[in-house]
């Protein structure tokens, strides 16, 4: 049958883009769909080598696979929807940080909605049975499937033959013979694929884009849960600053990030408002920042802990510059010791 067009999630991954090209082979019209969450590791890498290397490699891999393989791809952002998703998920955290089945959820419920502005007669992805812990098991990707709304209408085409057949199949949109039936972690059957496809330009198969998924952001992520005061309401920008940096937890409690590099320095440069910045005066080293709610004593603290990660550290006395809103202070501080510091920090 022509004229058949199905929406498909891509991230530019290889599954995804195998997923595509099975598609397109059988005469689908595809619609790529890649949801910005804002928890993505390659857009906030793309965000520091911005600063630090105008030459960096920036592209989109969802992007990059829609035009290697000629098909619109689409970017929904859902980052404020998945704030409130990822501070509250009612499925539970995998791992880490990463509620994962309320991910998939709501982003086949997105996608979902959005078939009737495409005229779309089913959507399909790049899972595979097995391959992910969260996620990819037959009875949850059942139970994704029901509670997104796509009952019947979500196609797996990397596991179809694993897998029920779906209405495309049954109508005769899709070809369920000219599908595959991979299933398990290995990715030796999809990197045969892409050498029957002539595929050579896709990341290497990992982990995933996820930052949630990483242990370190994890630890940081969850201190950040159990320290927001009553009645706050978090926002993006407080999860952004958790990509990068050191993380450390003054005396008080109160929350401390520093650059590690030239790059986490620049990026940090952009969330300067409301927030007290630290560098040191006569030495090389890094950005800090610091709630500006502090007091004299955390200010000073800090300014202790920004002198033991400068050029300084082994100096008796370093001066560290603090300003916030035009207000400027030099504090002149003894660097702290490692051991110290250590105890202090989150990651």
């Amino acid at each position: 049958m022509s004229n058949i067009r199905a929406l498909g999630l891509v991230s530019g991954g290889l599954d995804s883009t195998l997923a595509v090209k099975l598609m397109l082979d059988q005469g689908i019209e595809v619609i790529g769909v890649n949801f910005n969450t804002g928890f993505c590791i390659s857009d906030t890498r793309r965000q520091v080598r911005r600063r630090k290397d105008q030459q960096a490699n920036l592209r989109h891999e969802a992007l990059r696979a829609g035009s290697d393989l000629n098909f619109p791809v689409e970017i929904v952002d859902v980052s404020q929807e998945y704030l409130r998703i990822v501070t509250n998920p009612r499925w539970g955290y995998g791992k880490n940080a990463n509620p994962c089945v309320d991910c998939r959820i709501m982003m086949l419920r997105h996608a979902w909605a959005l078939m009737p502005q495409f005229d779309a007669k089913f959507v399909f992805t790049g899972e595979v049975i097995g391959q992910r812990p969260m996620t990819q098991h037959r009875f949850t990707m059942r139970q994704i499937e029901k509670q997104s709304g796509m009952d019947g209408l979500l196609l797996r085409p990397l596991s179809a033959l694993r897998l029920p057949e779906t209405q495309p199949e049954k109508i005769g949109w899709v070809d369920r013979n000219k599908l595959k039936g991979i299933t398990g972690r290995s990715r030796k059957p999809q990197l045969a694929l892409a050498v029957e496809f002539g595929l050579t330009d896709f990341p290497q198969p990992a982990g995933g884009c996820c930052f949630l998924t990483d242990p370190a952001f994890g630890r940081k992520f969850f201190d950040y849960l159990q320290h927001i005061p009553k009645g706050y309401q978090v926002t993006l920008e407080d999860f952004v600053i958790l990509k990068v940096g050191r993380h450390l937890r003054l005396q008080s409690g109160l929350k401390m990030v520093v650059g590690r590099d030239e790059a986490e320095n620049n990026f940090l440069e952009s969330y300067l408002q409301g927030r007290w910045a630290l560098r040191a005066k006569d030495v090389v080293g890094p950005v800090a920042l610091l709630d500006g709610g502090a007091n004299p004593e955390e200010l000073h603290e800090a300014a202790c802990i920004l002198a033991r990660y400068s050029d300084g550290r082994d100096f008796p006395v370093v001066a560290v510059q603090c300003q916030k809103s035009g207000r400027e202070k030099i504090l002149s501080v003894v660097p702290l010791t490692a051991e110290v510091t250590s105890r202090m920090l989150i990651i």
